[in-house]
């Protein structure tokens, strides 16, 4: 095996790009490339009953919006390959081959009818479900007999008896499995297709692997995977597997989970900045020196460190994530968040696909008005609802300020100022508000908290006078007039 710093991301095209996979990916990027490693990314596609249309390419597509790039792999080509396992056949086939030919692997003419019976009565036995081994000792004459029954054989790794199986994991420590309750695990499948855990010991193999990072729900598989290296001889990888990811209570992150976003292309759609989420997924298990939460991809890369993977379960915080693209959302020119926020007032409805150059204008001041409150692109729309209301239902708070006895006074100068205002914008609606201030001699919370609430129906919100501009003569005036009537 090569000294050199190699590792990979393997993903399955059954799906879109998720969550967890996406840390298992950014984990392996950090690595390789703080090392000056070589990241690889290689396609486990033998599981061709799930496999969907356009897997592979949404794998690819979302890991690069998020900023992650790889040295080889199906697009970019590499010395290793080929890339896919579906395209690796041939050395799959040598391999098992081998282990037949040598009596540590063996065909299994178990039906799926007699394996569940067998496993159904170990449960009702209390013991622990695994193959009883029944094919490992057939005579030529028996499989011969069974293969004329039209069994279709798949082929099964002989488990060395009464063996422990140790590894020093990189988060776990150390780490052991007795083989003794590891049942001989199926390497070929009855289509002659390898499983999971004979394909990727091969792999990682020819591929030179140094170092396998991956999630906690594996572990379980490196044995089978030690297995696989000590029958061929083989260096053995170092392995670190990373903490599940939970929910704020503490569950294990489920698909199913309702509460939280776990695909990135959703994130994408919603207008989530793709620098924002490296940063918070990659702080999911893994924590740099010192308090700081915000750091550029090159500091990430420079700080990574494995020894730093936390051995507890990394939560997940939405919150957090809603507060750190907030952080990264001010920064960001405000062309970029008009853009991010547009898709999401047209599919609501609220602004036209076929704008003039003044609308833009106007769409683009709605915008500002929120940069600095917004966590994702989408949230322009419920932000902006007041915009887009001709009537206003003022709630409790709102009709107790316009309750107030000054407002009558207050809202009838503010109509007279601006009436006369011939360029509606916010410096001059400032100038108009201050204007109200001296005629009437009511300031602060007296002047501009009904101001507020009359124009916008809050009592809190963006600028007063930019909101008022956005809103537009008309409409303000309008909303005046209703009270003043």
């Amino acid at each position: 095996m090569s000294t050199d710093i190699r590792v990979r991301y393997a993903p399955s095209p059954t799906g879109h790009l998720h969550i967890g996979n996406a840390r298992a990916a950014l984990f392996n990027y950090l690595f390789a490339r703080s090392h000056n490693g070589t990241f690889i990314i290689r396609v486990e596609d033998t599981d061709t009953k799930r496999n969907i249309e356009g897997g592979e390419e949404s794998q690819l597509e979302y890991l690069k919006w998020l900023g992650i790039d790889w040295d080889e792999s199906i697009d970019v080509g590499g010395d290793y390959g080929p890339y896919r396992q579906s395209e690796r056949n041939d050395l799959y086939k040598k391999h098992y081959d081998d282990l037949l030919e040598r009596g540590l692997a063996y065909k299994c003419y178990c039906t799926e009818e007699e394996l569940e019976a067998e496993r159904e009565g170990q449960i009702a036995r209390s013991e622990m479900p695994r193959y009883s081994g029944k094919c490992r000792n057939l005579t030529d004459e028996e499989r011969a007999a069974l293969e004329a029954e039209g069994r279709k054989p798949s082929i099964r790794f002989a488990v060395p008896q009464g063996k422990t199986y140790t590894f020093n994991d990189i988060v776990k420590d150390d780490v052991s499995f007795e083989s003794d309750g590891i049942g001989d695990f199926v390497i070929v499948k009855k289509d002659g297709i390898p499983t999971y855990n004979f394909a990727v010991a091969v792999d990682d193999h020819y591929m030179e692997i140094s170092h396998v990072l991956r999630g906690d729900d594996h572990i379980s598989n490196t044995p089978k995977q030690l297995m696989i290296y000590e029958a061929f001889g083989w260096d053995i990888p170092k392995f670190g597997h990373t903490t599940l990811i939970v929910n704020e209570e503490r569950k294990k992150l489920s698909k199913r989970d309702g509460s939280i976003i776990q695909f990135i292309e959703q994130y994408k759609d919603l207008g989530y900045q793709p620098d924002a989420l490296f940063n918070f997924i990659a702080l999911l298990g893994w924590s740099p020196k010192g308090e700081d939460e915000l750091f550029s991809k090159e500091e990430l890369i420079e700080r990574f460190d494995a020894d730093r993977l936390s051995k507890s379960p990394a939560v997940f915080d939405t919150k957090k994530l809603e507060w750190m693209n907030n952080q990264y959302m001010k920064n960001l020119d405000l062309d970029e968040v008009v853009a991010l926020s547009v898709p999401h007032l047209e599919e609501a409805g609220k602004i036209s696909k076929d704008r003039t150059a003044e609308q833009n204008e106007w769409v683009r001041k709605l915008v500002a008005l929120y940069q600095e409150q917004m966590s994702y692109g989408a949230e322009i729309v419920a932000l902006s609802e007041l915009f887009f209301k001709d009537e206003i239902a003022y709630d409790e708070e709102a009709s107790a300020v316009l309750a107030e006895e000054q407002v009558p006074e207050v809202m009838a100068e503010l109509s007279r100022q601006l009436e006369a205002l011939e360029n509606f914008e916010a410096a001059e609606i400032k100038k108009a508000i201050k204007a109200v201030q001296k005629e009437t001699g009511h300031k602060g919370k007296k002047l501009f908290m009904p101001i507020r609430v009359a124009a916008t129906g809050q009592t809190h919100g963006p600028d007063l006078p930019s909101a008022i501009e956005v809103l537009g003569k008309e409409k303000v005036l309008a909303r005046l007039a209703k009270l003043t009537d």
